[in-house]
Parts: structure tokens; sequence; C-alpha cells
């Protein structure tokens, strides 16, 4: 079962990693140091994917984005909800900070990446794409200091805050996923923000939904629920040569309406997503 360790352990990916050589080798991908994250015991490296293993899926989920409104419900300092406590006194689980700040889109990628990931049970099916943080479990726990830590910087190829450390984690998840496990990126495509620095590690493993072309953030978190309750996956297509644009598809098919009292009814505010 993958850990998941407390403030007090901060570790990263690299140091999960201590066996690697080649990770051995680079002091600077000691430069950043991301949240808490698992730890790569040895019954986890037993459990690698071999090369001929039929085919694995992880998946990465792009950040939502924490300047809009539904973030400062959890991340000021006089926010009394639940959630902005944990946050603020020991900590949250990063997917479900940003699952309240982009209450459809990154909801729906996380819903829909713990609903279809393919991997041995002591590895995470999914990672999230953080701003400088590198590639963080939705598991992790977190505290207030380290969102906006893992978030200070913008999520630009120019920019070595945040690519440097993405393709370090990402030249780890590649050694531990190996050649027979797909990455699937849940996040936009249509600039090079996240899709060159994952193909320039993942190559021809790196997958995206087809269903993706054309629409936009709202749509999209739509659609992955609807699959998820329907148990029906996208069709996975390779980002190298695949089209990244199209035309903008029908509306989505309007789903019941909710009782207001339902579990999933949504506050106000999350009219408004924030997802990247």
């Amino acid at each position: 079962m993958v850990r998941i360790l407390d403030a007090s352990e901060r570790i990263d990916l690299h140091a999960c990693y201590q066996s690697r050589s080649e990770m051995r080798e680079k002091p600077a991908a000691r430069l950043f140091e991301p949240p808490p994250k698992f730890r790569l015991t040895d019954a986890v490296r037993e459990q690698m994917l071999p090369s001929d293993s039929a085919p694995k899926r992880i998946f990465l989920l792009s950040p939502a984005n924490i300047a809009g409104i539904r973030a400062g419900q959890v991340m000021s300092g006089h926010a009394r909800s639940d959630l902005a406590i944990r946050l603020r006194d020991g900590g949250a689980p990063l997917g479900e900070v940003f699952s309240f700040i982009s209450g459809l889109y990154f909801r729906g990628k996380l819903a829909y990446a713990r609903a279809f990931s393919e991997v041995p049970p002591a590895i995470p099916g999914a990672f999230v794409i953080t701003a400088c943080g590198g590639l963080v479990p939705p598991e992790a726990l977190v505290t207030l200091e380290q969102l906006r830590e893992i978030s200070a910087a913008a999520v630009d190829t120019a920019n070595a805050s945040y690519r440097r450390p993405l393709g370090r984690d990402s030249r780890i998840l590649s050694e531990l996923a190996g050649t027979g496990c797909q990455i699937v990126l849940l996040g936009s495509i249509a600039t090079p923000k996240y899709v060159a620095p994952l193909l320039e590690i993942f190559g021809k493993r790196l997958f995206f939904p087809a269903e993706f072309a054309g629409r936009g953030d709202m749509s999209r978190g739509g659609l992955m629920l609807r699959c998820v309750n329907a148990g029906v996956q996208l069709t996975y297509v390779p980002l190298a040569s695949a089209a990244r644009h199209g035309p903008k598809p029908p509306k989505l098919a309007a789903l019941a309406r909710r009782r207001l009292n339902s579990p999933n009814h949504r506050p106000p505010g999350a009219g408004v997503d924030h997802g990247f």
C-alpha cells in the first residue's frame, strides 16, 4: 500500500529512488523540494511494470488554478470550512483541495483517473502536474504553505522552476512504468505547456483522450464524470501524432436535475471552474 508521508517526512520522488544511479549522479535534481509523496518500498519495486506486461495506464492531471474565487474560499487565513481548517492545521489531500477549487474539470479528471487507471496496487494510478513541485499523487497531504509553494511558478515551458522538477519526476515515472504502460494526459493539449515536456520524456507512450479535441474545460469535466457513471472509457490516442485541435463538438446532453440536498450538490461559486 502507498504510504503518504506527513509534513515532518518531506521526501521527493528523487529520494524514493536512491538506488537509481542515474538520479544519484544528478545533484541538480534536488534543487526543488516538492511536498510529501509516496515512499517506494522494496515491495513496490517488485511490482514495477515489466516491458512485456499487458498495457497498463497511469494518468497525469493538470492542476487547478489557485487564483480563482473558489481557491480563496479554502486558502484564506479566515476561512472556516472543514477543508480550509485541515489545510491550515495539518494538511489535506491535494486531490481533494483541487477538486474543491475546480469543482467540475479537476473533479472530473480525478474521478476518471481513479476509475480507469490500471496499475499494480502499490503504485499510484494518477499524478497531479504542479507548477513547481513536479508530479504529486492526489492522495498526498499538503499544507496551505506547501500548496502555495508548489503553485508559485508560471506553468510555462520556458520557466525552469516548472519544467525542471516536472522533467525529474517524469523520468522517474518513466522508469517505474516501463514501456508497457500508457501515460494519459488529462489536461490542455492545445498549447505546449504540458505536451512539450511530457513528450520529451514519454514519447510514443504519451496519450490523451481524442474526445478532448475541440472541447473546453467544463465540457471535458462533464464528459469524464459521465464516463465514470457509465463505466465507459474515452478513446486514447498517441499525442505525438494525433490532431490536437478540432471542431467544437455538440453540447453534452443535460443530466437529470439533482435535488438541492443531494450529496453531489455544488455550492455557490461552483459554476465557475478554475482548472488548467
